[in-house]
């Protein structure tokens, strides 16, 4: 049995982040729409580089600290 570990990280508006899981998976951008659905799960809509907007759940993203702009 493996156990996970759940890091709580406070998304914000602008933050830059990677897709790493899901249907989207790779992708990159910046973070613009953060809302809690009705089960509780927080989506977001990321809007990339060529401006092209998803959404995606929250669990499915990893901010990356190092590259703000």
């Amino acid at each position: 049995m493996s156990t996970k570990t759940k890091t709580s990280v406070k998304l914000k508006d602008g933050d830059q982040c990677t897709v790493i899981a899901g249907t989207h998976a790779g992708k990159s951008g910046i973070v613009r729409d953060i809302n809690t659905s009705k089960t509780g799960h927080i989506t977001i809509t990321v809007v990339q580089k060529n401006g092209v907007r998803f959404k995606t759940l929250a669990k499915n993203v990893l901010i990356d600290t190092g590259c703000k702009s």
